[in-house]
């Protein structure tokens, strides 16, 4: 029976390359001169360390632009509520997003099951294998999860005839 995966998944490697072209800029641009800003990356998550609002704003936009030029969705960032750090910084932590939460595997099941397309969806960890009878009808599930905008960026794998 024919069948394939929807996951999200985030090429780590990429991410590594806008952080450094990120940080490049940091260090080049005028309004960022003696500023102590900065971006690291631990395992899955960012951690963005801005001297003010404004700088902090400049940061994060610089972040999801490279991100996108990197061929990344900027959807796989999830940013979590900025806080007050020492020396009247301000500090963001940033979580990557890897595999489909429980709640956007429901919302992807329920959108399936609801277009009548003849096609069976099932939540298989942090995935979603979906299976049908014939190639079309798993190609028009497809294109309708692309049309429908989610919470996470989605990719399709191990499609199997």
């Amino acid at each position: 029976m024919p069948s394939f995966d929807i996951v999200c998944e985030t090429d780590l490697q990429e991410v590594d390359n806008a952080i450094n072209s990120c940080t490049r800029e940091i260090q080049n641009r005028y309004d960022f001169k003696g500023s102590k800003s900065e971006i690291k990356r631990d395992d899955e998550t960012i951690t963005l360390l801005a001297d003010d609002d404004m700088k902090h704003k400049a940061v994060i936009e610089m972040m999801k632009t490279y991100i996108t030029r990197r061929k990344l969705d900027a959807r796989c960032l999830d940013f979590q509520k900025p806080e007050a750090a020492s020396g009247n910084m301000i500090r963001q932590v940033v979580k990557i997003r890897k595999g489909i939460d429980q709640d956007n595997a429901k919302k992807i099941v329920k959108l399936i099951k609801d277009s009548k397309v003849k096609v069976q969806a099932s939540i298989q960890g942090e995935q979603v294998r979906v299976t049908g009878k014939n190639r079309d009808d798993l190609q028009e599930a497809m294109q309708l999860i692309r049309d429908e905008e989610l919470e996470v960026p989605v990719h399709f794998n191990n499609f199997r005839d």
